[in-house]
């Protein structure tokens, strides 16, 4: 882990985002900038999680979840809340929760 200030972020993603493969992408760009967090589906037809990590890559993390996703999905809308500066991860992976 890098000397830059820690993140804590969490998501909600709006739009087709069930079914089309958006919580395995997401998870494998997650690893993929460092994170650590969760994705899970909800009964409301969204994906929420939690994002930590380097703040740049979290940003980044942010920018890929409002415009890109997995490859079959349509983001109509992405909303963070609660981002806070944190001491350490509270996570040790990046998982899918069920």
């Amino acid at each position: 882990m890098s000397k830059e200030d820690l993140v804590s972020v969490e998501y909600e993603i709006f739009g087709r985002v069930q079914g089309v493969f958006f919580r395995k992408y997401t998870q494998a760009e997650g690893r993929k900038l460092g994170l650590v967090g969760w994705v899970q589906n909800t009964d409301a037809g969204t994906v929420q999680g939690q994002l930590q990590g380097p703040r740049s890559h979290v940003k980044e993390m942010q920018e890929w979840l409002k415009s890109t996703g997995s490859p079959k999905s349509r983001i109509s809308k992405a909303e963070f809340k609660n981002e806070k500066a944190i001491d350490s991860l509270e996570h040790s992976s990046f998982n899918i929760v069920r």
